[in-house]
């Protein structure tokens, strides 16, 4: 008999998830179905995320506990999202992993899916839905450890400015957030512009480009990750080897680090992310229950696992030779162990 496994909201602040009496204790028959549901595919860092859930997911595969995993993987708009989340329900998935494209969007179609006693699991940034798990980094302080180290560097004064995601996305908006409070309680730091160049390497460089052309007096620029090369290649071509930049730890942009030997940092932000709420989901679909107060976030619902690696030039050499050999888009990476996982339940 399949294990029905349904998720209640209790007191407003926590999830539980209760397994029926009908499932507890028997033995599966056969192993559960993990779908998972990414929206956008023109990025490598997402092709990584679907290949380390896939690769993590294949020792429960093999020991028979999942069945197998379902991928809804193509470049869709938000109702192509909410199609993806419902093909996975009609197909029979017992866990949704889900990179969402809008924070409050899909909560219609995430309530349809726990109704039916599917878990649902957010990953890379939140969703607001009280009826599903976030399982991410925190990316508000993604982007404030790379800030700080900026803020550090230009000794708490200097005129910056910042290369953005895409406009709107809830991870993006989360790092914006994050940086411009640690700016903010920094009086001598000036923004002086924030674009958006849609984590893209290419627009990354033609927008810092743009932007060292209007401001010959930039300082330092802060930068998300998918760009961060592509922003330190105008900054070389300009001849401003004076700029500090932040960036993120990919290869390429490591590589570049490499050869110009620059002062920098590069944080993680890790595709493994979705691997780190397959492993949350092992231990709900074993009937375990999280503990008291593991939740927290702007929603009240999100597990943060840690940023796997902060990359400075303290342990640069480290991360680099063991990262030097993949190609330019693949990004430093990491998630959680099921050991881990289980430090969140009782």
């Amino acid at each position: 008999m399949r294990r029905v496994l349904v998720l209640g909201l209790l007191l407003g602040l926590s999830v539980s998830f209760l397994v029926s009496a009908a499932g507890r204790g028997e033995a599966k028959t056969e192993g559960f179905v993990i779908g998972v549901s990414n929206p956008w595919v023109g990025s490598e860092w997402r092709t990584q995320m679907v290949d380390r859930v896939q690769e993590v997911a294949q020792p429960y595969i093999r020991e028979g506990f999942i069945k197998e995993v379902i991928v809804q993987s193509f470049d869709v708009p938000l109702e192509g999202q909410i199609d993806q989340i419902r093909n996975l329900i009609s197909r029979g998935a017992n866990v949704i992993l889900v990179n969402p494209a809008d924070a409050n969007a899909l909560n219609p179609v995430i309530r349809e899916a726990t109704q039916r006693g599917v878990i649902v699991i957010a990953t890379d940034t939140e969703v607001s839905s009280p009826e599903a798990i976030n399982v991410a980094i925190d990316q508000a302080e993604w982007a404030r450890i790379s800030a700080r180290w900026l803020v550090d560097k230009l000794g708490g004064e200097g005129k910056i400015v910042a290369i953005n995601g895409i406009a709107g996305h809830p991870a993006n908006t989360a790092r914006v957030r994050g940086y411009t409070e640690v700016f903010g309680d920094a009086p001598g730091i000036e923004i002086l512009n924030q674009v958006n160049a849609d984590w893209d390497n290419a627009l990354g460089q033609s927008t810092m480009q743009n932007l060292l052309a209007t401001y010959p007096d930039i300082n330092g620029v802060w930068v998300q990750d998918g760009m961060a090369e592509g922003a330190l290649r105008a900054i070389r071509s300009a001849g401003r080897d004076d700029i500090y930049v932040t960036g993120e730890a990919r290869v390429g942009y490591l590589n570049l680090w490499k050869e110009t030997g620059i002062d920098g940092i590069g944080v993680a932000n890790p595709p493994g992310c979705m691997a780190s709420a397959l492993e949350v989901a092992v231990q709900l679909l074993k009937g375990r229950e999280l503990k008291d107060g593991i939740l927290s976030g702007p929603f009240g619902n999100t597990i943060y696992v840690p940023v796997p690696v902060v990359v400075t030039n303290l342990n640069f050499d480290t991360v680099y030779n063991e990262y030097k050999g993949y190609p330019d888009y693949y990004s430093v990476d990491g998630h959680i162990t099921p050991a881990q996982a289980e430090q969140f339940f009782k």
